[in-house]
């Protein structure tokens, strides 16, 4: 959901018109998505040095200063061109950490980083997530599910992203949480109703 009302492909259009307003107003569009990738990404050994919101911030910016390289003109296009910035900066960021080079599972090719970026959000997600509202068939889904779990309390949030994002178990989560792993189950059904809840409501 976005406050101005306009379709990305409207803001796009405007974007590359040269209204540097419509662009910081699509660039925004994306925050929640582009975190959703970097907690995704960065696990392990590089969680510890390299912070999501610091990594989106630098691909909003590069976005923004490089705008006029962008040809496309639909979300999809737009959401492929910012999945590209982002793993450049990611692999930039991991080669610059002492993490780096502890972690040799991130010594990877960028087109298999970015294979598994472009799909890791989707497929987290999705599991136990059913696509109930017709705004998937208009916008980029793994979008609206972002910003549907960034709109959830912080609760629910955590434990979608603990058990989807990070991939822990029902204990695991509970530890983080300080929760026993009955709670943490119940806690994330009422999370998953609530996130269905927001994306019938889904533009």
């Amino acid at each position: 959901m976005h406050e101005s009302g306009e379709a990305p492909d409207v803001l796009i259009s405007r974007a590359q018109a040269g209204d540097r307003e419509a662009l910081g107003r699509l660039l925004q569009l994306y925050r929640n998505y582009l975190w959703m990738l970097a907690r995704s990404q960065l696990g392990g050994a590089l969680r510890k040095d390299l912070n999501p919101s610091d990594l989106v911030q630098e691909v909003s910016l590069e976005a923004c200063r490089d705008f006029n390289g962008f040809r496309g003109g639909t979300e999809p296009e737009l959401v492929a061109w910012l999945r590209r910035i982002f793993v450049r900066n990611l692999a930039d960021q991991a080669r610059r950490t002492q993490a780096a080079k502890r972690d040799r599972g991130r010594e990877e090719s960028l087109e298999a980083l970015l294979d598994r970026s472009s799909i890791a959000v989707h497929e987290a997600l999705a599991r136990g997530i059913s696509t109930p509202s017709a705004g998937f068939e208009r916008r980029e889904s793994a979008v609206l599910l972002s910003d549907a779990i960034a709109g959830l309390p912080e609760d629910y949030r955590d434990v979608i992203i603990l058990r989807h994002i990070d991939r822990l178990k029902f204990e695991d989560v509970a530890a983080k949480l300080g929760r026993t792993p009955g709670a943490v189950r119940m806690l994330w059904a009422r999370a998953l109703e609530k996130l269905r809840g927001a994306l019938e409501e889904a533009p």
